[in-house]
């Protein structure tokens, strides 16, 4: 079922794609052979896309925005996919867009940006920066700490429109695990969030907004347990806040002005994903207005209410 979805969408993007071909940077914090941002590579160039994939060199979760000067590897990448005494930054020998760097999260992101896209983009800088879908989601008080948040966040200061995204399914597994054992969790659920996730990239780089988000700040992703939600279009998108706050006025959706959290929407029965806009140097909530903006540009996603209590 989940790979005749995939096929169908694909077909119907393959229509476009002329339109659609954007300049992609790739990146997250879980590293650059992990079968979900290879998953997400994958299906983002299937998409009529561009793609150039900035990663750590290894798993680098929790390291928000650290920065260090990248060295050369002192022990494999991570699964053992470049060798020890490896540069401080490399590519695979078959398709050099797909990159890791010796360093965090932000310095990848970085990388990608000021010294990839130049080479590999001919000239042109990027269109959308796409950080994840990282293992395990990215809600509350975790966004402050996140490599996947922190790298989306030096993109949007950099003055790139970016989105993290991040996934409740799924185990830090080789990117071979897509192939040799394609009916694991962590198999299904990366190729369910990476369609997602090409649903989304789709839909900003198809509005009307110029520039795509307001400057200095970022969109924040999370998708639910893929557990009761097996296809791509079982899910519905709800926006929503980061934290909680009472005395908060939000943008207006579903006839309130109080938006839920995003830890609430994804633990909601159902398949919901929340989509929160955050200040990129701050880490928190944004007013309403910022909010109007974005959800305005992200009008062509099918937003949807939680139901009631």
């Amino acid at each position: 079922m989940l790979a005749l979805s995939r096929l169908l969408v694909f077909i119907a993007l393959s229509c476009s794609s002329a339109v659609l071909a954007s300049n992609i940077v790739l990146t997250n914090d879980d590293g650059w052979a992990v079968a979900q941002i290879r998953a997400q590579y994958a299906d983002l160039a299937s998409a009529g896309h561009d793609v150039i994939l900035s990663s750590p060199a290894e798993n680098q979760s929790g390291t928000g925005s650290d920065t260090e000067t990248p060295q050369s590897l002192t022990e494999p990448c991570e699964y053992n996919t470049c060798p020890t005494g490896s540069s401080a930054e490399g590519y695979n020998s078959s398709d050099n867009h797909l990159n890791y760097v010796n360093a965090y999260p932000v310095d990848a992101v970085r990388y990608g940006i000021q010294t990839l896209s130049p080479e590999l983009f001919d000239g042109a800088e990027p269109d959308f920066i796409v950080s994840g879908p990282n293992i395990g989601t990215n809600t509350g008080k975790a966004t402050q700490h996140s490599g996947t948040v922190g790298a989306a966040c030096e993109a949007a200061n950099e003055g790139y429109p970016a989105t993290a995204f991040s996934g409740k399914t799924g185990k830090q597994k080789s990117y071979t695990k897509l192939y040799s054992d394609p009916s694991s969790s962590t198999s299904e659920s990366a190729w369910i969030y990476s369609a997602l996730t090409v649903q989304y990239t789709n839909t900003i780089l198809t509005s009307s907004s110029n520039p795509l988000l307001p400057s200095g700040i970022i969109v924040n992703v999370n998708y639910p347990s893929t557990k009761d939600c097996s296809d791509p279009s079982d899910f519905e998108w709800v926006f929503a806040r980061n934290l909680a706050n009472s005395s908060a006025t939000d943008y207006e959706t579903c006839g309130s002005t109080t938006l839920p959290t995003e830890k609430s929407v994804v633990k909601t029965s159902g398949c919901y994903a929340s989509v929160a806009v955050l200040n990129a140097t701050t880490k928190t909530d944004v007013d309403a207005n910022i909010q109007g903006e974005v959800y305005n540009t992200l009008s062509g996603l099918p937003f949807s209410c939680l139901p009631s209590s």
